[in-house]
């Protein structure tokens, strides 16, 4: 028996049960896990457990990178979800394996508006602000209520980087409603006095948009987000500041704009398409 087998099976019954994972999904993620747990090293410092990736990097290093990195990506979510349920644990030799970059499909609105109007109204919040605030799961895990202040929202990013956003009006009073009917202490996600985990979070997203029939992530609630500002004019510079990103490069890769839109922007600002085509 090797040295997970019960909590592989926990883990497995959670993403089953509570993820709703498909057969072939339940499959692919046991035989992973099954593989990884014969070669990554485990050993005890003090109280903690300490889960080491590096021979099973080796392992696989033969297969393609996009292998690698849904490897090393199941067995990561497998070690949060022991953090999440109170087992002192560390992973090392799991960094991020450079895959080439796929962007995640926008959310067309019309979609976020029916979903919206089926949600509860914690699930409400939850989208309001990962599509309001373009918000990573991880941030909004961790938002506090000590954070929305004055029309604002303190985010502490990748880095532990802040940065303030504006609250839209209408999602401040959906906000400050459900905190005044729902007894939180310190996060805005709370249950059982414990703030909500990023699965937790993931998996009512799941939720939300299944209910009308498609398949929604909050990365691509983030997307969405940032898709939308410049699609409707807004500066990359605002864009990307609003979003966490260190560089404008990240933004400008992170939110392709359609042909159309770049084709009416040139012309409304081009000197001789005014003068020759007489735009205004």
């Amino acid at each position: 028996m090797n040295f997970f087998e019960k909590d592989i099976n926990r883990f497995l019954k959670y993403k089953k049960e509570v993820e709703g994972f498909s057969d072939n999904s339940y499959r692919t993620y046991k035989l992973n896990l099954a593989e990884a747990c014969q070669y990554m090293g485990v050993e005890k410092d003090g109280d903690t457990t300490v889960v080491n990736l590096m021979p099973y990097r080796l392992k696989i290093s033969n297969n393609k990178k996009k292998t690698i990195a849904k490897k090393i990506s199941i067995v990561r979510s497998f070690i949060e979800f022991l953090k999440d349920n109170s087992q002192n644990i560390k992973l090392v030799g799991d960094e991020l394996v450079k895959v080439p970059k796929t962007l995640p499909k926008p959310v067309n609105f019309s979609y976020i508006k029916s979903a919206l109007l089926e949600a509860e109204p914690m699930d409400r919040v939850i989208v309001l602000l990962l599509y309001g605030l373009g918000l990573r799961i991880s941030e909004l895990s961790n938002l506090k209520k000590s954070d929305i202040q004055n029309g604002w929202i303190r985010v502490v990013g990748k880095g532990s980087k802040t940065r303030n956003i504006p609250i839209l009006p209408s999602i401040k009073e959906e906000i400050d409603d459900f905190l005044n009917k729902n007894e939180t202490f310190l996060y805005i996600f709370e249950k059982k006095g414990k703030k909500l985990s990023e699965n937790s979070l993931r998996y009512r997203v799941n939720k939300i948009f299944k209910q009308i029939g498609i398949k929604v992530t909050p990365h691509q609630l983030r997307h969405s987000y940032a898709t939308d500002l410049l699609n409707r004019g807004g500066r990359i510079s605002d864009v990307s500041m609003l979003l966490g990103h260190s560089s404008l490069s990240t933004t400008q890769i992170y939110t392709k704009l359609d042909s159309g839109y770049k084709i009416e922007n040139y012309k409304k600002a081009h000197p001789l398409c005014k003068e020759i085509y007489g735009e205004n």
